[in-house]
Order: structure tokens, then C-alpha cells, then sequence
């Protein structure tokens, strides 16, 4: 049992021995005559009824004084499902304008969230968004193939842009988008939503902290199990377990060992007997050597049930966070102390959740208004394109792969 569970029953068991003790006193006591000026309950020293005065620590919702407008580019499951409703719980952000190849779709988008149906564009007439004052940042969600045009694109027509992950589908692809953005003088953000929750951001903190010791090990597992008809499978649209979801174990990774790997190997399994896996693989697993020592061990899949973790072992302790990369229900678990002589805690870290694409959204929204600088830049993305094409490199030759400084 958790220290956390004994310390809250011995408190709870010693308050209720307080309040019974209370009471006995309390019946003992001479009475207190009541004044017009003491609020009810005075009498026994509690006040029983609110005061009028509001409490400090009230907070009172204040509407922002500016939004920035937000045009959403494809209208898929993730934008549909996840991005649209999140605005709902925005304080800086909201949906202005809407980008698809689907007019029908996109209308009937439009109307629902009180969009402008002149603010409907497709993907020929995209740039015309430069012209548009009403929008102020741009959210790249299409399929990785399109992700380096349009963001390019957006950049050069004067918007700010967030990027869905994975960045591009290449090393030279991202280049050009961290240089676009220079160019242009807006900002590039990729969509790592993990480093806007509180669940992985307090993992972050603890590794940063020094608490779990020197970090020895990490381990990850991103899987799930794809059904065709499904972009994730087509190679042309920059499909495959690698990109898509395994760069959420390589991205843990680094904000959570805190270094960037060395060297890289990849194995990767593509069966011949399942049609799914015509054009990308159904598994890779892979490691990275980073320049402490610490060896990351991972694996993705789009073949498996799905299963997404990590944990980072330390020489004081260890966490594991599953799910770790889900949309929600992600769980801490913090252990510490040594088992041989009973002094190892185990404890789930308990915090309030909250939508990773409205935190995420926002933070961008404060980041262009105060003109700062944002978590998750194209920096990072371009990082990690460049250690996914090491890994590719690794699977088609068999061979270790070291990666520069």
C-alpha cells in the first residue's frame, strides 16, 4: 500500500477521533450568548452560513480580450473528433476558417460552429487565406505527405502554423519548413500535444529534477491495430508505424532523458500473408544509444492491440506512464526506495486532466500574441525527422547507424 493511502487513512482516522473529542467537549461547555453582530454558528466558533464577501481565491471567469482565428486544414477523423471540439474550452482561440476537399462536409462543419461560409476554402484556392483577415493561424492535418506543402504554403501567405506530427515525411522536407518559417518571420510549431498535459509534463519534471537518480533505461511501446482502408498503410501518403506513432516513443525519449541519441538501430517485420502491409511495415521495433549510456528500447506497431507506455528506470527509481500517448485516462505511477530492505514505494500520481488540443492550442495562440517562444518548434520536429531517417536507414541495411552531434 502507498504512503499516499496510509498517510490519507491515518488522517482521516485521526480527524474523526478529533471531531468526536470536539463534540464531547463541546457538550460540556457553558453556553455563549449570541449577538446580532456574530454570524450563525459563532457559538461554536465555526461559522456555519457563507459570508457575503466573495472568497479571494474565487476565481471568476474573464473573457479574453482577443482571439486569434484558426483555420483547419482537412476535416479527418483527428479534426472532426478531437481539434474542432477542443475550441469549445478555449480562452484564445477559435475556428474562423475551414480548408477540405469536401464541400459538402465542409459546409455543413461551417454551420455548426458558427463559421463564415465565405471562410470555406479548398486546396486550390488555399492561398487565397493570405487575404483573409479573420485568420491568424493555420493547423496542418493532413495526410504526412501534405503536411511540408501546405505548411509552406501557409507560411508564405503570412499565417502562423501548427504542424501535426510527423513533421514531413523528410530530413530535406523539414529543413525547408524551419527555413520558411525564418523567411516569413511567423512562427512553426509541431503538434507534440504531450508537452501541453499534465501527466507527461510532470514526468518531465521528475526527470529533470534528479529524483528518480541517474536515468539507466527507457522503454516504449506504441501499437495499435489498423484496418485498411486507412492512410496510416499507404507509403505514398507517408504512412507506416515509424512515423506515425513511433515518434511519440522517440519524442518521449528526449524530454524525458533529456538528451539527444548518438546512434541508432531498427529491425522491422512486413508480412507477406497480410494485404495490409503491401507498402509499410506492420512492426519496427528499434534502439537508441544516447551519449550518458542511457540505452532507449522501443517498438511500434499498426498490427497489435493496442498498448502505449513508456518507463524511465533510474538509479533511485522509475516511472511508467500508461497510457502514455492516448488522447485521455493517461495514468503516473512513481516508484522509489529499495525493495531489499522494504523501503520501495510504489504511488500513482494523481492530477487533473485536461484536453491536450485546447491547452495545446492556446499555448500557441499566447505564443503568437506575445510574440514568444513555443514549446514544441520546428526545431524539434526537424530533430526528430532526422533520427527517424537514421532508423530507416538501419532497417535497410542491417547495420547500426550513428547519428552527428
Amino acid at each position: 500500500m502507498s504512503t499516499l493511502i496510509s498517510s490519507r487513512r491515518h488522517f482521516l482516522l485521526s480527524s474523526a477521533g478529533l471531531t468526536c473529542l470536539a463534540d464531547v467537549n463541546q457538550a460540556f461547555a457553558a453556553p455563549v450568548k449570541q449577538t446580532k453582530e456574530a454570524p450563525e454558528g459563532a457559538a461554536s466558533g465555526v461559522a456555519l452560513a457563507p459570508p457575503q464577501k466573495q472568497p479571494e481565491k474565487l476565481k471568476i471567469p474573464v473573457k479574453a480580450t482577443k482571439q486569434l482565428g484558426w483555420a483547419i486544414v482537412g476535416l479527418g477523423e483527428l479534426a472532426l473528433n478531437e481539434v474542432l471540439p477542443a475550441f469549445a474550452g478555449c480562452e484564445l482561440s477559435k475556428p474562423v476558417a475551414l480548408v477540405s476537399g469536401h464541400p459538402d462536409k465542409a459546409r455543413k462543419v461551417a454551420e455548426y460552429y458558427d463559421i463564415e461560409q465565405d471562410a470555406i476554402y479548398n486546396y486550390d484556392n488555399y492561398d487565397k487565406l493570405a487575404e483573409d483577415k479573420r485568420v491568424d493561424i493555420i493547423y496542418i492535418i493532413l495526410p504526412n505527405s501534405m503536411h511540408a506543402e501546405y505548411t509552406i504554403r501557409g507560411l508564405k501567405a503570412g499565417k502562423h502554423v501548427l504542424c501535426e506530427k510527423p513533421m514531413s515525411v523528410s530530413v530535406e522536407e523539414a529543413e525547408k519548413m524551419v527555413a520558411a518559417a525564418k523567411e516569413a518571420d511567423k512562427k512553426l510549431m509541431v503538434a507534440y500535444r504531450l508537452h501541453y498535459e499534465p501527466f507527461n509534463l510532470r514526468a518531465m519534471e521528475i526527470c529533470r529534477s534528479g529524483q528518480l537518480g541517474k536515468i539507466r533505461t527507457f522503454a516504449s511501446t506504441n501499437g495499435q491495430n489498423v484496418q485498411a482502408p486507412n492512410i496510416r498503410l499507404s507509403a505514398k501518403l507517408g504512412g507506416g508505424p515509424l512515423g506515425d506513432v513511433g515518434v511519440y516513443s522517440i519524442n518521449a525519449a528526449r524530454y524525458t532523458i533529456g538528451e539527444e541519441p548518438v546512434e541508432v538501430f531498427a529491425t522491422a517485420q512486413q508480412p507477406k500473408d497480410d494485404p495490409r502491409f503491401r507498402e509499410v511495415p506492420e512492426s519496427v521495433a528499434f534502439t537508441m544509444r544516447y551519449p550518458s549510456g542511457v540505452l532507449a528500447h522501443c517498438d511500434c506497431a499498426f498490427g497489435m492491440a493496442e498498448s502505449r507506455f513508456y518507463e524511465v528506470n533510474g538509479t533511485k527509481g522509475s516511472l511508467r506512464m500508461q497510457p502514455a500517448f492516448s488522447y485521455r485516462g493517461l495514468r503516473l505511477h512513481l516508484r522509489e526506495g529499495d525493495p531489499k530492505s522494504n523501503t520501495a514505494e510504489d504511488q500513482e500520481l494523481l492530477l487533473q486532466a485536461k484536453n491536450h488540443f485546447t491547452e495545446e492550442m492556446d499555448h500557441f495562440s499566447r505564443v503568437v500574441l506575445n510574440d514568444e517562444s513555443c514549446r514544441t518548434p520546428g526545431e524539434m520536429g526537424l530533430a526528430d525527422m532526422r533520427i527517424v531517417k537514421a532508423l530507416e536507414r538501419s532497417i535497410e541495411t542491417g547495420l547500426p547507424v550513428k547519428l552527428e552531434a
